[in-house]
């Protein structure tokens, strides 16, 4: 290790909150699907900062469109209108197929307007305050008190305690076990269209449209959190425009801003309950993130992201399908798109790590599961070049 390289790190554990266990290089610079460190080591990179940026590093005008916008004005608040929030506003209603949405800075917060939204719109109908929301095993939907409170893992909400009340969990892909938990105070059914942290589990098109027959018939919120699969990774917009589903609240974030910190909630009109006072944000939907969300909702449809992503991740699981067949450590593949899970039958961690000495950076879900995020502009000869470097590690 260089002493320069030793020296940020040193620099960096004297000050910043040890919640990380990072790997141990300085990332520096980016261009195309490909990452440098400070010593100008070369890393493909097949998890894009955990799915945020889709469109690689240095994408030909989105840079200069956050430039411009910095010159000419980066925050108002919210008691102003600005013309970036308005038009990334009406890409993105159209994209999802919504009616509403509040700009938030994160992932996170967008599911915590998603939580209030499902609370606020039960207490219009009936004045109470004791409605329940049904949440998903395995799930992951933030780490703020209300996003913990809905994720189904017990290992991040244990020194956390008391979460919010009212929270109940049901296993993904069975609706029997929704339907046990529903009373007359569930106002939100909430869940990932594909599991992410959880190990990359797809949701069976039948889960999904009988959830929506039985909000509609007790009048309850489909909340979707797309802030990881959504914004083209499984190869449609959002992934559950694949299921066919329209959830009533859907929470994005991640590549919806491309390393800019943006995210949003939207609803549908009838559960558009939060009105003024109800919810804030002093930095959300300012004219710098908006401004990049509205030029990256634009390459999207121009560039047609979605069906690239949909010709190179059908290559990428036709890979990772052989790449099983030739390991017996390798136990299942699963996944979507360019949002694919490998689980092998020990910890993964020590393949992650020989992969990036190797040069590329891989990310996990969970213990056993390699997950792959790369940007969505990846082609089939990074495939390649990836598949290669971990047949490599696998077997050493």
């Amino acid at each position: 290790m260089s002493e320069d390289k030793k020296g940020l790190i040193d620099r960096a554990e004297q000050v910043l909150l040890h919640t990380y266990n990072r790997y141990q290089i300085v990332l520096d610079h980016g261009e195309g699907v490909y990452l440098y460190d400070s010593e100008g080591k070369k890393y493909l990179d097949f998890y894009a900062g955990i799915a945020v940026y889709a469109l690689g590093y240095n994408y030909p005008g989105l840079n200069e469109t956050v430039k411009a916008q910095v010159d000419k004005l980066v925050h108002t608040s919210n008691y102003y209108y600005n013309r970036p929030a308005i038009e990334a506003a009406e890409k993105l209603t159209k994209a999802a197929g919504m009616d509403r949405v509040f700009f938030t800075n994160s992932g996170t917060e967008a599911i915590e307007g998603a939580i209030k939204t499902a609370r606020k719109y039960a207490y219009n109908k009936d004045g109470k305050t004791d409605h329940e929301i049904i949440a998903m095993d395995h799930s992951f939907h933030g780490r703020s008190m209300g996003a913990l409170s809905v994720t189904g893992n017990p290992h991040y909400q244990e020194a956390f305690k008391p979460l919010i009340g009212g929270v109940k969990f049901a296993r993904f892909n069975d609706i029997e076990s929704v339907k046990a938990l529903i009373t007359d105070k569930t106002c939100g059914i909430i869940l990932e269209p594909v599991q992410g942290e959880g190990g990359i589990y797809p949701a069976e098109e039948g889960f999904l449209k009988e959830l929506r027959a039985i909000c509609d018939e007790r009048d309850i919120l489909l909340i979707f959190d797309e802030v990881q699969c959504g914004m083209g990774r499984t190869g449609t917009m959002f992934a559950c425009q694949r299921y066919g589903v329209e959830p009533d609240v859907m929470a994005v974030a991640k590549a919806l801003g491309c390393g800019l910190p943006v995210g949003a909630f939207l609803c549908k009109e009838k559960a558009a309950a939060l009105v003024a006072g109800d919810h804030g944000s002093t930095y959300g939907g300012n004219p710098l993130v908006c401004a990049a969300a509205g030029k990256i909702l634009d390459i999207f449809e121009q560039d047609h992201i979605c069906d690239h992503v949909n010709e190179v991740g059908a290559y990428l699981y036709e890979k990772l399908e052989e790449l099983k067949a030739r390991h017996d450590s390798v136990t299942d593949h699963r996944g979507v798109g360019l949002m694919q899970g490998l689980e092998f039958a020990e910890p993964v961690g020590g393949i992650i790590q020989k992969a990036m000495d190797e040069g590329v950076i891989l990310i996990s879900a969970g213990t056993n599961t390699i997950r792959f995020l790369p940007p969505l502009i990846i082609e089939k000869r990074h495939v390649d070049e990836m598949i290669g470097i971990l047949e490599k590690c696998i077997g050493k």
